[in-house]
């Protein structure tokens, strides 16, 4: 299998690139997140892969770090969780964001994912939840807390945006003993603030 590509970035789409190794170009898909981070036509650039073989094709999925790509590979140990659901996630979502909502056990924040519905939301968290703990460490910025899950909740009901929600409950305060409401004042302010 193909573990890594170090080569020169060829082309850019909306969810591929293509690195030219040694004269021979390959496509890799990525998420919209690596590809506006992987630079111009004609650098260098390094991905760590994940070989996708079925009967009908072999695809590559490229990420920028070894641990992105082991979140996309735990993400497809899901049942009825194939590649192209997994892109999506780590498309729609930081990877960071990602494991906080599975290791919270925020479907909320999941089903939001086009094409990841409640129902499969509810079923990454229950498989992956002690998986994610275990093999991922949670930014402590991005950190939310079993009590924080409720303000997520609200705040995403409210129309804000997974990542937008995330911030917003990572600035409350970590010692202070709050209500619901209270919380989601607060982190209503923050978000006005930006």
């Amino acid at each position: 299998m193909i573990a890594s590509l170090n080569g020169k970035l060829e082309s850019l789409s909306s969810d591929s690139a293509i690195i030219n190794v040694g004269g021979v170009g390959f496509k890799v898909f990525m998420p919209t997140s690596a590809l506006a981070n992987i630079g111009m036509p004609g650098a260098e650039v390094k991905v760590f892969t994940h070989t996708h073989v079925r009967e009908d094709a072999i695809t590559l999925y490229g990420f920028p770090t070894a641990e992105e790509m082991w979140l996309f590979e735990t993400l497809l140990g899901v049942s009825g969780l194939g590649p192209k659901l997994s892109l999506a996630m780590l498309s729609a979502l930081t990877p960071n964001q990602v494991t906080t909502a599975i290791a919270t056990g925020s479907a909320e924040m999941l089903d939001m994912i086009p094409g990841i519905g409640k129902k499969v939301a509810s079923r990454i968290i229950l498989e992956l939840k002690e998986k994610i703990g275990a093999g991922w460490a949670i930014a402590p910025e991005t950190q939310v807390s079993q009590e924080n899950a409720d303000v997520l909740a609200a705040l995403t009901a409210l129309g804000y945006s997974a990542a937008e929600s995330v911030k917003a409950v990572a600035s409350l305060p970590a010692d202070a003993e709050l209500k619901l409401e209270d919380k989601v004042k607060l982190a209503l302010q923050y978000l006005g603030s930006r």
